[in-house]
């Protein structure tokens, strides 16, 4: 019994050592990796002096309308993220994609993540890197808050909103908070887990298939979002974020509505399965009631980053809102 005993005891050992020894690898395969990357990351656009930190926007068209795109929680690297709508906009109306600190090219804060800091953040930046309104906000997922709060401090400045899969104040302040989810993330980043899985054929596919696949990307932008998935997934700021995402729909529950501007829902039909969340398709029903002159569009064939799938939909949508 004894020997067995040991046998057990030199096993788990042998197996926390092993176990130590692949992490301690892990952690330094991701930060000889991340030194690599950040020396190919450049901006996109240009960096931007904001509250004590550099935030990032990439800009580009021409008209006097600009669309300021306004991206979901997670997306690391925004400008990539909705490049199938920026081309598409370009010779209509200016455009402006900025990453929020945590986000893309900009950096990390230590400011907390509540929709008022962020919104006077992005403020500051449409204001120092002299865009002018008025502006239609096109908000994906989580960014919907950010595009709602904006329109109720800066009223004067809007000219609408479109939301793409956008989520509701309500939604979101309804749901507690799935922080689990993106701390997880986190570790499979800096233990080299994620960098070491996406050697593997069909690793980049599967985290991008609520993307189409990302085929509407070229390659360069392609491996753009890995790197940026590498560099800057699940960060404090963006952990932050989901923590705050109850209060934060709160907050602008108890601001000014319905806004005296027009709000266009864009909800994918998820491939004919939307019902089966029936929680996100009643709250998306009801999120045009946050304007005057709502509506809402179901789009057939499309998950939760629709632009993805339908960019053509959502262009002539922001294109009918801005003129």
């Amino acid at each position: 019994m004894k020997k067995w005993r040991k046998l057990f005891v030199r096993t788990v050992l042998c197996g926390l050592v092993l176990l130590i020894v692949m992490l301690t690898a892990g952690f330094i395969y991701q930060w000889y990796g991340e030194r690599q990357d950040a020396k190919i990351y450049k901006p996109l656009g240009k960096l931007y002096e904001v509250q004590g930190g550099k935030m990032h926007l990439s800009t580009g068209g021409q008209g006097d309308i600009t669309v300021v795109f306004t991206s979901g929680w997670g997306t690391s690297n925004p400008t990539v993220d909705f490049y199938p709508l920026a081309e598409g906009l370009a010779t209509h109306v200016k455009y402006a994609v900025y990453d929020r600190f945590g986000y893309g090219y900009s950096d990390i804060t230590s400011a907390p993540r509540d929709v008022d800091t962020i919104v006077e953040e992005i403020h500051e930046l449409l204001v120092v890197s002299g865009q002018k309104p008025p502006y239609v906000f096109v908000g994906h997922s989580l960014g919907a808050l950010e595009a709602i709060r904006y329109a109720q401090k800066y009223p004067e400045e809007m000219k609408g909103i479109v939301m793409v899969e956008g989520g509701s104040p309500e939604y979101y302040e309804s749901r507690k908070p799935l922080t689990v989810i993106p701390i997880v993330q986190r570790f499979l980043v800096k233990s080299g887990a994620a960098r070491v899985l996406y050697h593997f054929d069909g690793f980049a596919e599967s985290l991008a298939d609520q993307k189409n696949g990302l085929k509407l990307l070229p390659d360069s932008l392609k491996d753009l979002d890995r790197v940026s998935t590498l560099l800057k997934g699940a960060n404090r700021n963006m952990i932050d974020e989901i923590r705050m995402s109850r209060e934060n729909g709160r907050t602008i529950m108890a601001g000014t509505k319905p806004l005296a501007i027009p709000i266009t829902v864009l909800t994918a039909d998820y491939f004919g399965k939307l019902a089966d969340d029936k929680a996100w398709m009643d709250y998306e029903a009801a999120l045009s009631s946050w304007s005057t002159a709502g509506k809402q569009i179901l789009v057939p064939g499309t998950s939760h980053y629709l632009h993805h799938y339908r960019p053509d939909i959502v262009i002539k949508e922001i294109l009918e809102v801005a003129f």
